[in-house]
Formats: structure tokens, C-alpha cells, sequence
């Protein structure tokens, strides 16, 4: 999970327990044809089935791979609907003591509705930017004396988002000791779980180890280099250096865009490489070297006829 998914949960989660004083514990979450509330959840479950579903929406992004094209749009457009449904569920039931008295939401319901729509169509926009054509040909090689072996190792840290992950866990664990302290059956486990799951996915996505050898290529993630993405050298069919910025892959952190995938932990030299005609990028010092070492160790195989 990026940093900006991590934000959309916790804002889905906080939002309610934030302002929890200025409700009971059942908040009206539907309404009627004239605006009238004509429904309620218990508090957490309003807390736990945006966050839920919002955890759902970008599993699936991840790893739905025939929905690669639609990632962007879908996460933007649908963590937008989320976020303004729970300020509008929020908005319309604080200061009343009864669900029933709560306000309208048709106008946020609206607001909602138009802001998805346009994030929506504004990610489509922007990710239609084809990737330039590049042929195996393209990019450095290095010349290795026959016998000889190489091996290229390098590691990216981005130190806001590892704040970003201790400052979510610190809530988790603070909630959790809260929790042991005081009322047993108050529902802290609501605010761990999902603060705990934005900490562990900010964290995997703050940091990387990338080597390169004559097996390929292996991009692992965290402090504990776990998980793991490897490219055999006889699928990179090229690799080289180039330099990119968080505005034009969408953010900090595991990106997808129209350039492909980007690991994008700090602005200026990355190395990208293209396999089984899909791109993807990470944030490292000397990509040029990395660049030609890969290009080399793939040459056997990509200069065959």
C-alpha cells in the first residue's frame, strides 16, 4: 500500500473517532428519497466497512493484474467517494443525540459524486501518455571479460515515509495499550487493525535493496527485504537510466502509472527496465552502471535471432 492509500484508510478510520463526543455510538448512514436518515450502524461498524472496503479496492488493485490500465483511475475516484461519503456521514450526524435527527446529506452526496467522477477522469487523462518505444538495443552495456563476474548492489530509503510508518504504528500501539488499560469491551481493536496495517504497508514501501547478478535482476522492499520481485536476465529485454519525479508518476512510494510501475523514493535517477513488454522503475544512485551490467547480462539472450 502507497503512502496516499495509507492516508485515505486512516482518514476513514479517524474520521468517526475523532468526532465521537459529538455523537452516540449508532450513526445514521442512509437516507431517504426526501433526505430523511432511515438507517443506522453501530459506530464501528460505520469505522470498520469503509475501511474494509477500502482495504479490498487496493488488494485488488495490486495484484489484479488485468486491471492494471483502471488501477489509477479506480483507487483515485473510489478513495475520494469514500473519504467525502464518510465527512458527509460524519457532518450530518454530529451534535445530534439520536440518529433519526440527523442532517441531510444530499448536497455532500452530490459534491461526492462530481469531485469522484472528475479525479476519475483527471487520472485517465493523465495516464494515457504512452511509454516511448525502445528497442533491446537502447542503453548502456558493460564489457565483462569472459570468466568474470559482477555483481551490482545498491539501497534507497525515503526517510518521510518511514516517519510516515512509525508515526501510524505509534496509534496503533497507543491504542492497543489504551485498550489493555481500560474497558475491555471498548472496541480499540478498530483503530489498531487498521492504523497497524497502514504502518507495516508504508513501511515495505519506504525502502529498497536492488541487486543485480547473473541470474537478473532482485528489487526487495523494507527494512526486512521482504517482499521480493526478481526479473530473470533473459527477460529484461532492456534496461537504462532516467530521471524522473514524483509529479509524473503520481506520488511517493509503489506508483503505477502510464509509465509503468515506479518506486519512486526520491526525485532524479532511476532505473528502468522493460520485460514481457511492461515497464518498471526504482529509485536508485548509479543506475547508469546498473543499466549496463543488466544489458549485458541480457545480451546472450535478447541478440538472438
Amino acid at each position: 500500500m502507497t503512502a496516499w492509500a495509507a492516508g485515505i484508510l486512516a482518514l476513514l478510520v479517524a474520521l468517526p473517532l475523532a468526532a465521537r463526543k459529538g455523537f452516540r455510538d449508532r450513526l445514521a448512514t442512509h437516507w431517504g428519497a426526501f433526505g430523511q436518515p432511515d438507517g443506522s450502524l453501530p459506530l464501528w461498524a460505520a469505522v470498520l466497512l469503509p475501511a474494509a472496503v477500502w482495504i479490498v479496492l487496493v488488494t485488488g488493485a495490486v495484484f489484479w493484474r488485468a486491471a492494471r490500465r483502471w488501477r489509477a483511475a479506480v483507487l483515485v475516484s473510489c478513495g475520494v467517494l469514500l473519504a467525502g461519503e464518510q465527512i458527509s456521514i460524519v457532518r450530518a450526524n454530529l451534535h445530534h443525540a439520536d440518529w433519526r435527527d440527523a442532517d441531510s446529506v444530499t448536497v455532500g452526496a452530490v459534491v461526492t459524486v462530481v469531485a469522484a467522477s472528475v479525479a476519475a477522469f483527471a487520472v485517465m487523462l493523465a495516464s494515457r501518455r504512452p511509454t516511448a518505444p525502445a528497442s533491446p538495443a537502447q542503453g548502456p552495456r558493460m564489457d565483462i571479460p569472459a570468466g568474470e563476474r559482477r555483481v551490482w548492489l545498491a539501497r534507497t530509503t525515503n526517510p518521510w515515509l518511514t516517519l510516515l510508518a512509525a508515526a501510524t504504528g505509534l496509534v496503533a500501539l497507543t491504542a492497543l495499550l489504551a485498550g489493555t488499560g481500560g474497558d475491555p469491551t471498548k472496541p480499540m481493536w478498530l483503530l489498531i487493525v487498521p492504523f497497524a496495517a497502514a504502518s507495516m504497508g508504508v513501511l515495505v514501501s519506504s525502502s529498497v535493496r536492488v541487486r543485480i547478478s547473473e541470474p537478473g535482476l532482485d528489487v526487495a522492499f523494507g527494512p526486512l527485504g521482504w517482499p521480493v520481485r526478481r526479473w530473470a536476465a533473459a527477460d529484461i529485454e532492456w534496461a537504462r537510466a532516467e530521471n524522473r519525479t514524483p509529479a509524473q508518476v503520481g506520488g511517493w512510494g509503489y506508483r503505477l502509472s502510464g509509465l509503468g510501475t515506479t518506486v519512486m523514493l526520491r526525485s532524479g535517477e532511476c532505473l528502468v527496465i522493460r520485460s514481457k513488454g511492461k515497464d518498471f522503475a526504482v529509485s536508485v544512485d548509479d543506475a547508469e552502471r546498473a543499466a549496463a551490467l543488466l544489458n549485458s547480462l541480457s545480451a546472450p539472450h535478447t541478440d538472438r535471432p
